[in-house]
């Protein structure tokens, strides 16, 4: 069928003149509402307004405009059925071929700091999602149906298809009716989530309303971006989801510069590497293996502290995620792809040199991923029947912060490598115990039962990797219940030691370090990552 209506009617007028005038010359008709109608006219192009066609003026403030049988019977007449098309003949209705819609800001608009509750309330937009649902519900078939646009960046691919085909495919109104949809329930949630935040009964309209960190009902939108091969086990089936504006410096904004695709279980351990990796700001390098560091260090550049993180476990290393934080150069490409075999490389750049180098190595996976310091706005962990949110430990460490214990104090030396291992603990799954010296890990101790276990693991690592650990500093997550983990991280060589405290037995184990004359600090913050 002949495209001979478009009704449009944004918030958003980017790239709205040029739609409007692209259908204009190709003789379809222009409905148009309010602002939308002004700007086009101010443009100098002809369109009918609603209010015109209608023939009923916009009342109630702009709250009732397109709320009409002539628009709604428009929309939702079917193109296939001889009945529909001769009742809206009757009526002197108008079928409308394309509906470009986008709502009211209202995300845009309780963000603003002092938003009041009866503005959030006038910018939760009626008639834009009744048209939109409409429209995408008579997206029609092959004979023909509505095409929906939500989005300015789909204009020309709408009018590429009229100029090829006269009309648009159905596969394409069926993508559009989609999005639609999906914009309509991500604008719905939107609405829901700020409601039930609400932490009054009875907000005054004319002030910002007092909201709740956790709102009572949530709801979550995600696109897919890639299916998986399989989940963390070839029996399961996964696919990888990515929430729209996806802050600077988060994962998802990754690049794939080449490499097999990624698995299930590369995403995940790439995140846990490039969390801990972008939380340094001297040159570092991160080496993850099954979502635990084995290697974590700094340095004055990239290629040192690769070799560095390199030393703390050569053997876990194998079939790792290596994680920079600065821009990869060739000696340091070269020398990472020649030491070991690696699943993924991440960082935030590469250099041509670097890029042609790592390309003799096909089946690596390169991801450039931005800098940035953005964080999710929650972590979540699915539960049988539910979700566990929180925020996310996002808990920066200062020396102001620390507060020593012990009759030994450390030098500043010391209370750099404690800072350091501490950082490091934060990535490591409970509990963690982390060796470190010089900017470097010496040992690992992961998501044992016991903190003592997890310091004999650590210290046989190091043992292992053939590290010293004679006046070496340990970090652990969480405080210890007992000065057993004490003695054997003491045992091993370790003068300094920080830790959370908030034992019922700190004491007993603050008096266990002075007894060794070693530094004790604690933080008064815990972190536990299950």
């Amino acid at each position: 069928m002949k495209i001979e209506t478009a009704l449009i009617s944004v918030s958003n007028k980017t790239g709205v003149v040029e739609f409007a005038k692209s259908l204009i010359s190709r003789n379809i008709r222009v409905f148009s509402t309010g602002g939308t109608s002004k700007t086009l006219r101010d443009a100098g192009l002809e369109v009918i307004e609603v209010s015109e066609y209608t023939g009923f003026p916009e009342i109630l403030d702009g709250r009732v405009k397109t709320l009409h049988p002539k628009i709604h019977g428009g929309l939702l007449a079917r193109r296939d059925k001889e009945e529909h098309i001769n009742t809206i003949k009757e009526y002197g209705i108008s079928k409308i071929d394309i509906l470009a819609v986008n709502l009211y800001p209202f995300n845009e608009a309780i963000s603003k700091e002092g938003c009041s509750f009866s503005n959030a309330i006038e910018n939760i937009d009626i008639g834009g999602p009744a048209m939109l649902r409409a429209a995408s519900k008579n997206h029609g078939n092959d004979i023909g149906g509505v095409t929906v646009i939500v989005d300015p960046s789909d204009y020309d691919r709408v009018i590429n298809e009229i100029d090829k085909k006269g009309n648009t495919s159905y596969e394409l109104r069926l993508a559009l009716a989609t999005k639609a949809f999906a914009h309509t329930s991500a604008y719905d949630g939107s609405i829901t989530n700020y409601l039930s935040s609400l932490s009054e009964k009875t907000p005054k309209h004319d002030k910002a309303p007092n909201r709740q960190k956790w709102p009572e009902i949530i709801t979550i939108q995600a696109r897919k971006q890639q299916s998986l091969r399989y989940g963390e086990n070839p029996h399961q089936t996964a696919s990888f989801y990515v929430e729209e504006n996806v802050g600077q410096g988060l994962l998802s904004n990754y690049q794939q510069i080449q490499g097999k695709e990624l698995s299930f279980n590369n995403i995940s351990d790439a995140d846990a590497a490039w969390e801990c990796v972008r939380s340094f700001d001297k040159p570092a390098c991160v080496i993850v293996k099954h979502a635990n560091p084995c290697g974590v260090a700094i340095s004055h550049n990239i290629i040192e502290a690769y070799n560095k993180a390199f030393k703390t476990d050569p053997t876990s290393a194998f079939g790792g995620i290596v994680a920079f934080n600065k821009k990869v150069d060739l000696e340091t490409a070269r020398k990472v792809i020649n030491n070991q075999f690696l699943e993924v490389l991440l960082a935030p750049d590469f250099d041509n040199d670097a890029i042609n180098e790592l390309s003799l190595k096909q089946n690596i996976r390169v991801l450039k991923v931005p800098i940035g310091n953005s964080t999710n706005n929650f972590d979540a962990k699915r539960i049988g029947g539910g979700w566990l949110l929180q925020t996310p430990d996002s808990h920066d460490l200062f020396i102001d912060d620390i507060n020593i214990v012990t009759k030994r104090k450390p030098t500043k030396e010391e209370i750099d490598d404690l800072v350091f291992a501490w950082n490091v603990a934060k990535f490591v799954k409970s509990n963690a115990i982390v060796f470190a010296s010089k900017g470097m890990t010496l040992g690992i101790g992961a998501g044992q039962m016991s903190r003592v276990d997890s310091a004999r693991i650590a210290s046989i690592k190091a043992v292992n990797s053939k590290l010293d650990l004679k006046n070496s500093v340990v970090a652990s997550d969480a405080f210890f219940p007992f000065r057993d983990g004490l003695d054997v991280i003491v045992a091993s060589g370790s003068t300094c030691v920080i830790q959370p405290g908030g034992s019922v037995r700190d004491d007993e184990v603050i008096d266990a370090a002075n007894e060794h004359g070693i530094v004790m600090a604690m933080t008064g913050i815990r972190h536990f990552r299950h």
